[in-house]
């Protein structure tokens, strides 16, 4: 079974609107620069567009060669600099205890400000900022995933950053992609190894623009994906781990080898 790549996506801030690209280095811990930051309330917990979907309608740009970070904020303002770090915290990334410098400079105060609550801007110290950590380091879909999804809430189309993957695959059956679990996949230079399904939550439901939801995307799992076998509840694409690192880039072909 063959496909290629049909779009690509990162966010270099954890929760902001996704970034779609001609191409992303895979690495064993995800796309070089992905979720590079995130976000943490006054008590050092986790915060992301599940909870204040408005943090999607910023933008960021990081330059890692130059540690230059940008964030376009919704009324056009940019706001951007040099990344400097201000100490170690504790945060609790999904309840569990991991290290996190300070990012100090101008982008905290600026998504406080969007949020309507007090955010602190950090950078993870053992790596990106992903949730299942390297067996999740890359995630992906079909394209025809998300027709059959737009059939069943009859709709035109579903807008693909709703579901926040790194790559989208055209060429391939609906939910193809379920049965690459444990095998492994060539995309472009890299090789990956899905590990899981990806099961979804409340930001899918969320306007990928406006970060408000307009779009039952869980009652529409549930009713034609509720039943299949699956790693995880309301099954959305899946998550693999990055078996040998590389450049993929849109066009690329997709095989299972």
């Amino acid at each position: 079974m063959k496909g290629t790549v049909a779009t690509l996506a990162y966010a270099p801030v954890k929760g902001l609107r996704l970034e779609l690209v001609d191409e992303l280095e895979l690495t064993a811990s995800g796309p070089r620069g992905d979720r590079q930051f995130f976000l943490v309330d006054e008590n050092g917990r986790l915060v992301n567009n599940k909870g204040l979907g408005v943090l999607q309608q910023a933008r960021a740009r990081y330059g890692a060669e130059t540690r230059t970070l940008e964030l376009v904020l919704p009324d056009g303002e940019v706001v951007g600099g040099e990344v400097a770090f201000d100490g170690v915290v504790e945060t609790s990334f999904w309840g569990s205890q991991r290290p996190a410098q300070r990012v100090n400079g101008p982008w905290s105060d600026a998504l406080s400000e969007l949020a309507g609550r007090r955010l602190q801007l950090v950078t993870s110290v053992d790596g990106a900022a992903v949730d299942r950590g390297a067996d999740a380091a890359a995630t992906l879909v079909s394209t025809a995933s998300l027709a059959a999804l737009a059939d069943e809430l009859a709709v035109e189309s579903v807008d693909r950053r709703r579901f926040r993957m790194h790559l989208y695959v055209d060429g391939v059956p609906p939910h193809a992609e379920d049965g690459w679990l444990g095998r492994r996949v060539r995309v472009g230079e890299a090789v990956l190894v899905p590990r899981g399904n990806v099961g979804r939550c409340a930001v899918t439901t969320q306007n990928p623009e406006t970060g408000r939801p307009d779009l039952d995307t869980l009652k529409a799992l549930a009713r034609y994906r509720g039943d299949v076998q699956t790693t995880e509840p309301l099954p959305f694409g899946v998550y693999a781990a990055v078996a040998e690192p590389g450049v993929v880039r849109v066009g690329d072909a997709v095989e299972v080898v």
